[in-house]
């Protein structure tokens, strides 16, 4: 295949042997513990404002005793846990979404390793480039201390020929956004009415099927928040100086050159709208996982720090271009009976919708909260 960026048979099938097999890379993971820095980092650069996260005193008098990870800060703990994207070189990716699986919290100081295995490759033809292929993995989280996993991820991508989408030119009459002085301090104001549930409960016994969570905005987005995510997540390519030009030397399908004819590694689209528009995308746009992020904020926000975050399944449906305003909405579809366990279970459907009314994230979430004493429910 080469460098074409052409997909080819002979590429699947070499692609589709790796099935089922560990994957490894050879640079060290971009965090490894659980530490104040990279919890705090996270947060920041997802937009959550729980103290649970950052303020020991407060953190110490809630139910863990502590300050604990935010749900998605374990992407950071591997490269590969977005969803494994090897093999099929020069041809462009794309994040498509996450099914995540927690099992406890992860409180700060704890040492963390991953394990990806390469699931699944699924072939299908779609508006935006034509042929393209799902590609699937799942990585399983542990600390160092214990040998059962505390969360499991299953990632995919979308692989497609960045020629095609360039010619097919799907977005190309999207309509990008600009703000006026007002449009920028209604936003600000918005900002300020996100609410926390925070330390008082929220009891499974109060919750009913329709009820909404509070919004929450994100956004409008930049290259600088782009920016703010690569320093919490450490980003898939980014290398500076003679290591880039070493892995460039190794990958060669891997840069993309830029207007100044440097190669650069495909996540640049998302800072840099040129090499985006080669991709088929008019404008620069956002990582994936920072909408997952915030759609795990949104739930977190309205559960409390007494609930639990047990699952959340996100589809990427479209990309979140620089200007673009995030909106993450839910909705309580199922409430279940109370479990064994002695906690109660609810069911959301969630969503990210930008300023045009585009859906561009969806998918659900599922919950564990506490039941009152006295419940006859």
């Amino acid at each position: 295949m080469g460098t074409s960026g052409v997909i080819t048979d002979a590429e699947v099938e070499r692609l589709r042997a790796k099935l089922g097999q560990r994957v490894e890379v050879s640079e060290p993971p971009y965090v490894t513990e659980a530490n104040r820095d990279a919890i705090r980092r996270w947060a920041a650069a997802t937009g959550d404002r729980n103290p649970l996260y950052t303020d020991p005193e407060y953190a110490g008098a809630g139910p863990q005793g502590g300050i604990v990870a935010p749900p998605c800060l374990p992407y950071a703990f591997s490269r590969l846990s977005i969803g494994y994207r090897g093999g099929l070189p020069g041809v462009h990716s794309m994040f498509g979404g996450s099914h995540w699986t927690w099992y406890r919290p992860l409180p700060i100081g704890s040492r963390v390793r991953a394990e990806t295995r390469f699931t699944d490759l699924i072939e299908l033809n779609g508006r935006f480039a034509g042929r393209m292929f799902k590609q699937l993995s799942t990585t399983t989280f542990r600390t160092d201390t214990d040998p059962e996993p505390f969360a499991q991820v299953q990632g995919w991508g979308m692989r497609t020929e960045r020629q095609t989408a360039r010619k097919r030119n799907k977005y190309g009459d999207t309509r990008l956004a600009h703000y006026t002085a007002e449009d920028i301090a209604a936003i600000a104001d918005e900002y300020t009415q996100e609410r926390l549930t925070g330390a008082e409960p929220r009891y499974w016994d109060d919750v009913k099927v329709g009820d909404e969570l509070p919004t929450v905005v994100r956004g409008p987005y930049t290259a600088t928040i782009a920016v703010a995510f690569e320093q919490a997540w450490g980003g898939l390519f980014v290398r500076a100086h003679g290591a880039w030009f070493d892995y460039v030397r190794d990958h060669p399908a891997i840069g993309i050159p830029n207007a100044y004819g440097i190669p650069e590694p495909p996540e640049a689209v998302h800072w840099d709208s040129q090499l985006a528009r080669i991709a088929g995308v008019p404008e620069a746009y956002d990582y994936g996982p920072e909408r997952i992020s915030w759609l795990s904020t949104l739930v977190t926000n309205w559960i409390g720090d007494h609930g639990f975050l047990e699952q959340l399944y996100v589809e990427i449906r479209g990309f979140n271009l620089i200007g673009d305003l995030s909106r993450g909405h839910g909705e309580v579809e199922e409430v279940s009976p109370v479990g064994d366990d002695g906690h109660g279970r609810v069911r959301l459907s969630v969503r990210i919708v930008n300023q045009r009314g585009d859906v561009t994230a969806k998918g659900w979430a599922s919950v564990r909260l506490p039941v009152r004493a006295e419940s006859t429910r």
